[in-house]
């Protein structure tokens, strides 16, 4: 009787685990709060070790047990988590979920938002309120890039970059997908005036230092990917300042979004620091227009348009310069006459249409081009005074003669076809591209110098230059590209994993050169600590030689002659990137810890010397080399509710010419650090400080108009801080004031920067002063000094 009790317990008991260990299926797909697929969030049980993670569209399938009350937890780093509870789930269940940004707000203060760097080396920064930092170029965008580990710059007139060893030509930079250009006969950071990317109009940025994907084009350091901004509603906003003016509008529903925006910079103020004085007038301007039209579901069609006018005009009357040590200090004295006069135009246009017949496929058809109408000319005479202070003696008198008269008119036209497909836990990416450029170039420089009444260099058959060149080159030619890459992620007992690899090939019909350029990527976020990833990339990049490249320029007894080298091949650079990320969370604040470590071998190259920011090449490869270093990056909240970051990057990159000895390449910059902070009042929302500071080793140097192998000599270190306070003179983001011209504004900023805070007299160039006994003296050329800057920011 007993034995028969136990058994029905028993029987009851196995029945009634029988009857709860139904089997559940919960599927669905994961996205933000645009409706963006969000890859590898996870999908868990809450209080069992039962989950799962997203494929690339954000599809997840997730089966356990059901129960009375089974709760599901859904999240990624840089989103809320959200979670569901199911009240005895039965069968399959179908369940989309959206994750908000977890952007942390802290009254008003603007957050950079904090999104998870996934298993390729590309870093994400989306900009908030980049109008409030200060900014001596203007160029906002640029200036964030220059603050990132592994980038390096010495001129902030300039909003070029170098990176990893390359030179400001080895980076690519794309906006929605199409690549932008710059103006080519640009010698000096005070000429360049606005670049194409346009910080209001901006809505994400991807930068990659190196070991980027087959899907980017042919050069060697980095890429730089924009993309624009769809208003979903009217925006609008306007600023003001010493340095220049602009005024941005723009609107959008489910259907049409069109943004513009015209740009007014005017650098005069802030070259009024520089040593040589005179009357500076420069005037650049853009106007800048975004349509994406929804036309169906299916179909989308998009345009962007850029004009230019940058106008540099500047007579200068005299210079006064010291330099030296402490116990030998020398002053150079010029006074001039003449002028100098630059214009550069530029158009671009693209057009892309993209048809996505359902969500796993996509076809984009884009076409673009882009005209550069350039003139550098100018007549300057200057009368020198080389003078020792110590001993109020003068070392050396003379005077010289500079002229020219250059102008350049380039086309480059592309049309490219390119899908995306995803299939399973594989997004297969790929692409062609026709491109088609036509270059005419007429160029007469020369130079004249004398000391002391003769002319140098002294030359038995009467008066000769010091420097000559005159050309009149014109070509055509097109290049043809194919890549296709896969990229592949999947979960197992060690993590997720993330592999991408992937080819490109590509064709020159100047030389007939055919280059194939295999790429590799293998991310790890451990199983053991998801807030760790491991990363190693790898590739093979071409940089096919654009129209300055290709200049071989022959210098005899001062006479320059130019011819385009038909037989000049591609550069190529083989990339290895070891690199770790680190998510953590110090004094309760998210903070963001990257390291990476690099070795570039270099083949093929176009040796080059720099002036400022003129690159002046070889003309032919002759000459091999590496590039090798290690960059850290302290990114989080420095001070609660803000984003900051602090870098630092040391490198040496050699290279051998013709054969010769290793000697540094002109982009030697040892080490860098960089620190970009911002913060804010206490307790309220109306103050806000920003601060960015650079300390850069400085690059290596040599006489004009000479071999690499003459740049012996090493600048100083770059040191820069700027410093800007930002005060919120009208909040109405809630329209608490409705009527008046207060109901129009939501928000009205008005600033102070302190540019150059420390007033340190930084070097860009030098001058080189000959005496009569041929003895050169290096006169540096100081950048800008300590400037304030006033501005005001309105929003509506």
């Amino acid at each position: 009787m007993r034995l028969r009790l136990y058994i029905t317990i028993l029987l009851t008991i196995l029945f009634a685990q029988a009857a709860t260990a139904q089997k559940v299926t919960i599927k669905g797909r994961v996205t933000d709060e645009n409706q963006k697929p969000i890859e590898i969030a996870n999908v868990s049980v809450v209080g069992k070790p039962i989950g799962t993670v997203c494929d690339l569209n954000g599809n997840y399938s997730l089966t356990c047990e059901s129960s009375d009350s089974l709760v599901i937890a859904y999240s990624m780093i840089g989103y809320q988590t959200r979670k569901r509870t199911f009240k005895n789930p039965t069968d399959t269940l179908t369940v989309n979920v959206t994750l908000p940004s977890s952007d942390i707000r802290l009254a008003d203060a603007e957050i950079i938002h904090k999104e998870r760097q996934m298993t390729t080396t590309q870093q994400i920064e989306t900009p908030k309120k980049l109008r409030l930092n200060p900014s001596a170029s203007g160029n906002g965008i640029e200036d964030i890039i220059k603050s990132q580990a592994g980038v390096s710059s010495h001129n902030e007139l300039s909003s070029q970059y170098n990176v990893r060893g390359g030179n400001f030509d080895e980076n690519s930079v794309y906006v929605n997908g199409i690549e932008v250009y710059r103006p080519l006969l640009i010698r000096a950071g005070q000429q360049e005036g606005l670049s194409f990317l346009n910080p209001d109009m901006v809505g994400s940025i991807a930068f990659s230092t190196g070991g980027f994907e087959a899907k980017y084009g042919d050069k060697m350091s980095s890429v730089l990917d924009i993309t624009y901004r769809k208003p979903r509603e009217f925006e609008s906003n306007a600023s003001l300042s010493m340095l220049g003016a602009s005024i941005y509008a723009g609107w959008g529903n489910d259907k049409v979004s069109f943004s513009n925006s015209l740009r007014y910079k005017s650098n005069q103020y802030l070259l009024g620091t520089l040593d040589t004085k005179g009357e500076y007038n420069p005037a650049f301007i853009d106007y800048q227009a975004y349509l994406d039209w929804r036309i169906t579901p299916k179909l989308n069609f998009s345009l962007i348009g850029n004009i230019a006018r940058n106008e540099y005009k500047f007579t200068p009357s005299d210079r006064k310069t010291s330099f030296g040590t402490l116990e030998d200090v020398k002053e150079f004295k010029v006074y001039f006459d003449g002028w100098e006069r630059d214009l550069f135009r530029t158009a671009f246009g693209a057009a892309s249409l993209n048809y996505a017949p359902n969500e796993y496929n996509q076809f984009t058809l884009q076409a673009s081009a882009f005209n550069t109408d350039e003139e550098e000319t100018y007549d300057i005479i200057g009368e020198y005074w080389l003078n020792d202070i110590n001993t109020d003696e003068t070392m050396s008198v003379g005077g010289y003669m500079e002229h020219a008269r250059n102008y350049l008119e380039a086309n480059v036209q592309s049309l490219s076809l390119s899908a995306r497909h995803y299939i399973g836990a594989h997004n297969i990416n790929w692409g062609a591209e026709l491109k088609m450029q036509d270059f005419n170039d007429r160029q007469r420089e020369w130079e004249l110098r004398d000391s002391a009444g003769y002319n140098v260099p002294v030359h038995p058959d009467g008066l000769r230059p010091v420097y000559s060149l005159k050309s009149a080159t014109s070509f055509s030619s097109k290049n043809l590209s194919f890549h296709a890459q896969d990229t592949y992620k999947f979960t197992n007992s060690i993590g997720v994993i993330s592999v991408n690899a992937g080819i490109r090939v590509s064709y020159w019909d100047w030389n007939n050169e055919w280059i194939v350029s295999p790429r590799a990527s293998i991310g790890l976020i451990p199983k053991f600590n998801d807030d760790m990833t491991f990363r190693f990339a790898t590739g093979v990049y071409y940089q096919t030689p654009f129209y300055k490249e290709m200049r071989d320029t022959t210098t005899v007894d001062g006479i320059a002659t130019v011819s385009l080298n038909k037989n000049i091949k591609s550069q190529r650079s083989i990339h290895f990137v070891l690199g770790y990320d680190h998510h953590f969370k110090m004094a309760g604040r998210p903070f963001k810890f990257t390291a990476e470590a690099y070795y570039k071998k270099l083949d093929n190259l176009i040796p080059y010397n720099v002036d400022n920011v003129r690159i002046v090449y070889y003309g032919e490869n002759c000459a091999h080399g590496y590039a090798t270093g290690i960059d850290l990056k302290l990114f989080g909240e420095f001070v609660p509710g803000t984003d900051s970051w602090l870098t630092f990057s040391i490198m040496d990159t050699k290279e051998k010419i013709n054969g010769g000895d290793w000697i540094p390449r002109p982009t030697n910059s040892r080490f860098n650090a960089s620190l970009y902070f911002t913060d804010y009042f206490p307790n309220t929302d109306r103050w806000k400080m920003s601060l960015q500071a650079s300390y850069a080793d400085g690059l290596p140097f040599g006489p004009p108009h000479t071999g690499r192998e003459k740049q012996r000599f090493n600048a100083p270190a770059y040191k820069r801080v700027d410093i800007g306070m930002s005060y919120r003179l009208l909040n109405n983001e809630d329209y608490i004031y409705r009527t008046g011209i207060c109901g129009y504004l939501k928000n009205v900023w008005l600033g102070v920067d302190a540019l150059n805070l420390l007033g340190i007299n930084n070097v860009n160039s030098y001058y080189w002063v000959s005496d009569v006994s041929n003895n050169n003296y290096a006169v540096p050329n100081y950048l800008t000094g300590r400037q304030i800057n006033l501005r005001i920011l309105v929003e509506l």
